[in-house]
């Protein structure tokens, strides 16, 4: 069974107390040691006159952070764990997928103790992550078969994550089936999708416009043609909770971390001759340098095998110093595009029966609670693509786009009152937008999990696990991922994914 998910606490002295003094104050008296006068308050407003000086000099010298990878903070704050020299594991990506593949890792070791895996992020505070910012959902209902298993064992998951021997873990997970709605020319594509879904083992039903409005009265259904809802292991739950659960258990099984950079690589390169084929160039990944957050300085990590988990970053994760050009063909077509989700209180809306709602038009919501609030959003269409520099939010997106299309399907949206609104980056493939997972094609010691489209959330159990499967016993046997392979971007052979939210 799976282990307490905890971390021991430091155990801390009294203050004033001396390491290994056995609990005597220093000094014989019990009072401290006093070696000269004190200073006056001249000396210390020029000192820290000059100190602040310093510490300007030095930020202004330090170079900006590329891709808004942390940033540099003056000395004095709570230093992170340095990375070790060596690891036979370097998790590039702290986050949700990066955490869970680290986990899978320490579990599935033959050997207590006999992987040294180190998980690296350079944002401790996730203020960019995909996962942190995301609605907390997960479905059953998409259209590749490899999603649906993943969904499933996900689920799984979730539902047993609690052992009666073990202090409890709450996800916060609320039941609630996803609702797509098709217009009259996706209704047969939908009821195709559905007869896969059911032939993979998905409890859906199909519903007319008739039974649609039966079930929920609050709901414009004039332009809607058929409907499918899950009526299984389909909802939401809280991210941050799933997250922790994840890293205090990686780190109670030995996993390592620091906060820092992966800068660049070390490579070395040869070419071999298979018993089948024509002789090919071999590269595999040596060192990964790590830069501390708050200095130029870097840490050498020797490494035997390098996880790409960098979600939106991944693709340029592989750009970095020190890798071929040659080797990195073809290029990782996954890159950070921005998504807004919107909050708002409509006390009239759709009551506790609320689904999670996927409209004809792409927007989508569900319910926040059961005072009346709710989430949502909408992914704009390809050629009006949001500005990904920065994670401002657009109110005119909610008010011109969003709204109008929310009042259409559920009237009592038309007085509903805005609450607030955030941003955040999804890892999205540019070539068919689904994951990729599995070895690098040409790096023969790297592995690659990223491009979920926003879906990694839901995915991080099962896709955590199918990787380190590959990992440690050399095949998938949990969730067959071959299909998510780079052969599909060697061979230009997109998959196309209906179930998109």
């Amino acid at each position: 069974g799976r282990r307490a998910l905890c971390v021991p606490r430091s155990q801390l002295g009294p203050p004033g107390v001396s390491p290994g003094s056995g609990g005597a104050p220093a000094g014989a008296s019990g009072r401290p040691f006093r070696t000269a006068a004190p200073f006056g308050n001249d000396f210390f407003r020029q000192l820290g006159l000059g100190l602040e000086r310093m510490v300007q000099t030095l930020k202004e010298q330090l170079p900006a952070s590329p891709g808004g990878w942390g940033s540099w903070t003056p000395p004095g704050g709570p230093p992170g764990p340095r990375p070790p020299e060596e690891a036979d594991v370097v998790v590039v990506g702290g986050g949700i997928v990066g955490w869970s593949v680290a986990f899978w890792l320490k579990a599935l070791e033959k050997r207590r103790h006999g992987m040294k895996v180190l998980v690296v992020e350079r944002d401790p505070t996730y203020s960019r992550s995909s996962m942190a910012l995301s609605v907390g959902g997960i479905q059953q209902q998409f259209s590749l078969p490899e999603k649906i298993h993943m969904s499933r064992y996900s689920a799984s998951f979730l539902r047993n994550i609690n052992v009666a021997t073990e202090p409890p873990i709450d996800i916060e997970f609320q039941p609630s089936g996803y609702l797509f709605l098709a217009a009259p020319e996706g209704a047969a594509r939908l009821e195709a999708t559905v007869q896969l879904q059911r032939n993979e083992g998905v409890r859906v039903a199909l519903l007319s416009p008739t039974q649609l409005k039966e079930k929920f009265p609050w709901m414009e259904t004039k332009d809607v043609a058929l409907a499918s809802y899950g009526l299984e292991d389909e909802g939401w739950f809280n991210p941050w909770a799933l997250l922790n659960a994840f890293r205090r258990k990686a780190m109670s099984l030995g996993v390592h971390s620091c906060t820092g950079e992966v800068q660049s690589f070390v490579t070395t390169a040869e070419e071999i001759t298979p018993l089948h084929g024509p002789p090919r160039l071999s590269a595999c990944i040596k060192c990964v340098h790590v830069r501390m957050p708050d200095s130029r300085e870097y840490q050498p990590v020797t490494c035997a095998v390098v996880v790409n988990a960098a979600g939106a970053w991944a693709g340029e994760l592989l750009e970095a110093a020190g890798v071929p050009e040659q080797m990195c063909q073809p290029p990782l077509p996954i890159q950070p595009r921005k998504r807004f989700v919107f909050s708002w209180h409509c006390p009239d809306g759709p009551g506790f029966s609320c689904p999670f709602l996927i409209d004809t038009t792409g927007a989508y919501f569900r319910r926040d609670g059961i005072a009346g609030n709710y989430l949502g959003g909408m992914s704009p269409p390809e050629e009006e693509e949001l500005d990904s520099s920065d994670l401002s939010v657009d109110p005119k997106f909610f008010q011109e786009q969003l709204q109008p299309l929310l009042a259409g399907r559920v009237p009592a949206f038309q007085l509903l009152q805005p609450l607030r609104a955030w941003a955040g980056y999804c890892d999205y493939n540019s070539f068919d937008q689904n994951p990729v997972v599995g070895l690098h094609p040409r790096l023969d010691n790297l592995y690659v999990v990223a491009g979920f489209n926003g879906h990694g959330l839901q995915h991080a159990p099962a896709a955590g696990k199918a990787v380190a499967e590959l990992m440690v016993k050399g095949q998938y046997e949990t969730v067959d991922l071959h299909r998510l392979s780079w052969r599909r971007l060697v061979e230009g052979e997109a998959l196309e994914e209906a179930g998109v939210v």
